[in-house]
């Protein structure tokens, strides 16, 4: 078994470079699946399209080989709410054969095609048969976006056995094709549709005004849906007023410790993250890596390249915070990335952690310094090394506001 990602270990791609037995593998080599080129199981649901050689591109379904109800082998949000450890979800996705085909995104409809995107409309697991051109190959693909994804081989027909389940939701903004991405988007998520549903919906380019539709790669969709659920919901949080006091919440799962520190000010938004030596991203400096991006109350134009898919990830949460007790903020968020985060988990676990935050009660304080004391004794990292490099908070009480010529 190897890997085929330039993101995983960029040096190494699990050939042993560290001198030491690959920490991921010797956790999921016993949960591949057997090699062979006919199964029958229940796909979670999931699908997955490649941006590889985009608008040509690899998609595709996952399934196991066995039967039942397999939506914890998909569902982020059912990750985190039982606690599943890495391992349990690795020994999950190991399981999972990637069933594949060839085609454009903007290509003419397909058996596959059809067969992918109903699978991507359901909310329950569904039953299928698959014949394979060849042998699934042993060999795993991990970024920071999406979750494992592994096993892949060449589809030669596929066969539902049951009518997916859909939501009557799913189904009537499918079916219309007048309305835009944005507001289908939007729409699916004030009707409680799981998020990392509403991804796998816009992937599989059924979402949008018809013409204009077309397959979305897995990782663009994940950020596209977060980004979109969140700016929907500045249009309303930067006309509320501002938080009187300084808030803090915290979170950890699977070594990602969050801390978001809240300002009394108009809405601002930073994430600093640290990669420490030994996590996934950093396996080899001795070095804690930081990446940062920010954005100010008008927002930013160009994607966060450095923090990538996780950046949408926390500023949803946030921003579903801050609705819900109508103000407007400025936040920093401080991400630890420890040694116990061996393997990439994908954005949705991110994302749930950082909601999990939000669902605690804030620690309150007046000045900066009080905040920063409470949160050194659970941070590795002395919270001074994000506050150094935090636009932000350099920024804040710089210029003056109207506000302070009333006091």
């Amino acid at each position: 078994m190897q890997f085929f990602d330039s993101e995983m270990c960029a040096r190494c791609k699990g050939k042993g470079l560290c001198g030491k037995p690959c920490r991921i593998l010797n956790k999921i080599e016993g949960y591949s699946p057997k090699v062979k080129i006919h199964f029958s199981g229940s796909s979670p649901p999931e699908i997955f399209v490649g941006r590889h050689n985009y608008p040509d591109i690899n998609a595709g379904i996952l399934s196991p080989e066995t039967y039942g109800e397999k939506e914890d082998i998909s569902l982020p949000e059912i990750w985190h709410e039982k606690n599943f450890s890495i391992p349990e979800i690795l020994s999950k996705r190991a399981s999972l054969i990637y069933s594949r085909f060839k085609t454009s995104v903007k290509g003419s409809d397909s058996r596959f095609k059809t067969v992918m995107q109903e699978v991507s409309m359901a909310n329950k697991s569904v039953s299928m048969e698959v014949f394979l051109k060849k042998t699934p190959r042993m060999i795993m693909n991990f970024n920071q976006e999406v979750p494992l994804i592994g096993n892949p081989a060449p589809l030669k027909s596929i066969t539902l056995e049951e009518n997916p389940r859909i939501l009557k939701k799913v189904d009537y903004l499918v079916s219309d094709d007048n309305a835009k991405a944005k507001t289908a988007i939007t729409e699916l998520y004030r009707g409680d549709i799981k998020i990392s549903n509403i991804s796998k919906i816009l992937s599989a380019g059924l979402l949008g005004v018809g013409y204009q539709r077309k397959l979305v790669p897995t990782r663009w969709a994940i950020t596209a849906v977060g980004d979109i659920l969140s700016k929907d919901l500045l249009r309303k949080i930067k006309y509320y007023p501002e938080i009187s006091e300084i808030l803090v919440f915290n979170s950890e799962y699977l070594g990602n410790h969050y801390e978001f520190v809240l300002f009394p000010d108009r809405f601002g938004f930073e994430v600093i993250e640290a990669k420490m030596h030994g996590s996934v991203w950093n396996p080899f400096s001795s070095e804690t890596l930081f990446m940062i991006d920010h954005e100010g109350f008008l927002g930013r134009k160009q994607y966060a390249s450095n923090v990538t898919g996780a950046y949408y990830a926390n500023r949803l949460a946030l921003c579903e915070y801050l609705e819900k007790i109508k103000r407007q903020a400025s936040c920093l968020v401080m991400r630890e990335a420890r040694p116990e985060y061996y393997a990439p988990m994908g954005v949705g676990i991110l994302r749930e952690a950082s909601r999990q935050a939000f669902k605690n009660q804030p620690e309150k304080f007046t000045s900066l310094d009080g905040a920063i004391e409470k949160i050194k004794a659970r941070m590795k990292i002395p919270p001074n090394e994000f506050i150094s490099r935090s636009v932000l908070v350099g920024e804040r009480g710089k210029q003056r506001r109207i506000a302070d010529f009333l006091r």
